[in-house]
């Protein structure tokens, strides 16, 4: 089989990091392949040519997506009228599933094969979907066992690929220039995630820097260092009046060394949270979305969780704050449980080591081998 035109389409920072795992697995097995989409730098990097600038279609809840629906509307109606013109010999899309749902229908009806990796939230709210997912691609490619169990239960193609983060963190090595530039100063370290978009961070970074500031005046030896996922989230929370440089600092980019060197972490429900899970960092979540997507969830909520670490751990470890209960005082509380209550803490991270192991498969090469079995089951002559 010679794959020579690959459709790849992501639409955040997360999904941009596995697509370039995936586009490395096939480009060593196709090194002749074309790939075009919708990608971010490091999908770029690996020779992906991107049709659209991928933050455009990065949104959160409804408020998000009532501000940006034509810009996001017409970027989707360019990628269609392309891959129809173009004619590739596979589609791979990777979450955002509002956006890439209703293109892939639109290839799937054209005759393209169809993988779709990052399982919607599905099992989680919103179940009617699943009828929509099964419409739209011929192949899931799901991250987590439990995800592949769901998908079966409901007749549809799926392999579970793992995460390629676990292979990655059980091997992690802090790079000199980190070490060098985030010296630790305490003897421990909170990292503080208020998220990777500025409709998170302007929900709660407020409120951790309020949290960080009165957890300071009780602790002397703890620190707090915060990853900023670019130069303009950096910017906006130094501004923040919140913000307190003598205890808190701020790191353009490196949130993954930040996440491995604390022994803490506060953070947004998200892949964030995954991410330190995967690290066994204990940690506080919090989740605040607008009263519109808060409704709209509440309706259709079919768990009791937000964070993916809870999903993944039986009984749930980790403690969540969602909306008007993500406030400084529990904060507060649950981080100075923590630090103080050392079984806790030990419980905690336990339950959390666990997780890295389970999902620590060869992520590229089982990426790639889904896709061209895809490929090979309904267009033979690939």
């Amino acid at each position: 089989m010679h794959l020579k035109k690959i459709a790849i389409v992501a639409g955040e920072k997360s999904g941009d990091y596995l697509g370039s795992e995936i586009v490395s697995a096939l480009k060593k097995r196709h090194p002749n392949a074309e790939f075009v989409g919708l990608a971010g730098p490091l999908m770029q990097a690996q020779g992906v040519r991107s049709l659209a600038e991928m933050e455009k279609i990065s949104i959160m809840g409804f408020d998000g997506l009532l501000s940006s629906i034509f810009e996001i509307l017409s970027i989707r109606k360019k990628l269609r009228d392309f891959f129809l013109d173009w004619q590739p010999d596979v589609f791979i899309g990777i979450d955002v599933p509002d956006f890439n749902l209703g293109l892939e229908l639109k290839l799937k009806q054209s005759g393209t094969p169809v993988a779709h990796c990052v399982s919607p939230t599905v099992w989680a709210w919103r179940g009617g979907r699943i009828t929509k997912i099964k419409r739209a691609i011929h192949k899931m490619l799901a991250l987590f066992p439990f995800e592949e169990d769901y998908y079966k239960r409901h007749d549809t193609p799926v392999v579970c690929i793992g995460h390629p983060l676990a292979n990655q963190v059980r091997n992690w090595v802090l790079p000199n220039e980190f070490i060098e530039a985030f010296p630790k100063k305490k003897e421990r370290r909170i990292a503080i995630l208020p998220g990777s978009r500025m409709s998170e961070v302007g929900r709660l970074a407020a409120t951790m820097f309020a949290g960080a500031r009165a957890l300071a005046s009780k602790f002397e030896h703890i620190e707090f260092v915060i990853p900023a996922a670019n130069s303009k989230l950096a910017d906006y929370m130094r501004d923040l009046e919140e913000f307190d440089p003598s205890i808190m600092r701020i790191a353009d980019g490196y949130s993954r060394d930040v996440l491995a060197s604390s022994d803490i972490a506060i953070l947004a429900s998200g892949t964030a949270a995954l991410e330190a899970a995967l690290f066994a960092k204990p940690m506080v979540v919090m989740y605040q979305v607008s009263k519109l997507t808060a409704w709209h969830a509440g309706r259709t909520m079919q768990v009791s969780h937000y964070s993916m670490p809870n999903h993944l751990t039986s009984p749930p470890a980790v403690k969540e704050f969602v909306q008007e209960e993500a406030n400084v005082e529990n904060l507060v509380g649950e981080v100075s449980r923590l630090l103080e209550d050392h079984d806790y803490y030990q419980t905690m991270q336990a339950a959390l080591a666990a997780i890295a192991p389970e999902l620590d498969k060869d992520f590229g090469l089982l990426s790639a081998k889904a896709i061209e079995d895809l490929v090979a089951q309904l267009s033979p002559a690939k």
